[in-house]
């Protein structure tokens, strides 16, 4: 299984296999999750009772941290797409905006695991040196 050492690349790769292609599951809810470990049923709540409004939920960033990808289905990734509206994301931080720089990608480190990306839309969210990479690696930047 692959390691990933940018979280923040991991979950936009988890938004593409898990949310918008299906192939990654069980799908990861943060409410559901709450409520297995009797902490309630509402993020925002949660979020909010634990100081962590425009933060990462310390459950699902576990959650997300051990979460194992096969090789087959990051090989199986040809298009990410960076939003601030990741359904990714609002798993995450129920009480986060998109204002801040709480995922932005920090490194392509980790392209490498992803043998057959070729595109990544809304990647003027990274930074020219970023965006040079990606370019070098063949990858379209839009």
């Amino acid at each position: 299984m692959a390691t990933f050492t940018d979280f923040n690349l991991k979950l936009v790769v988890v938004e593409q296999l898990m949310y918008t292609d299906g192939t990654l599951t069980p799908v990861f809810r943060i409410a559901e999750l709450l409520k297995e470990r009797g902490l309630g049923d509402d993020p925002w709540t949660y979020a909010y009772d634990h100081d962590l409004a425009y933060k990462v939920v310390p459950e699902a960033r576990a959650h997300f941290e051990a979460l194992e990808i096969s090789d087959e289905l990051l090989a199986s990734v040809r298009e990410l797409v960076m939003d601030g509206g990741l359904r990714v994301y609002q798993e995450c931080a129920p009480v986060w905006d998109g204002e801040d720089d709480l995922f932005d990608i920090e490194s392509l480190d980790d392209l490498a695991l992803l043998p057959n990306l070729r595109r990544i839309s809304g990647s003027e969210f990274l930074g020219p040196e970023l965006r040079s990479a990606l370019a070098a690696r063949g990858i379209v930047a839009d």
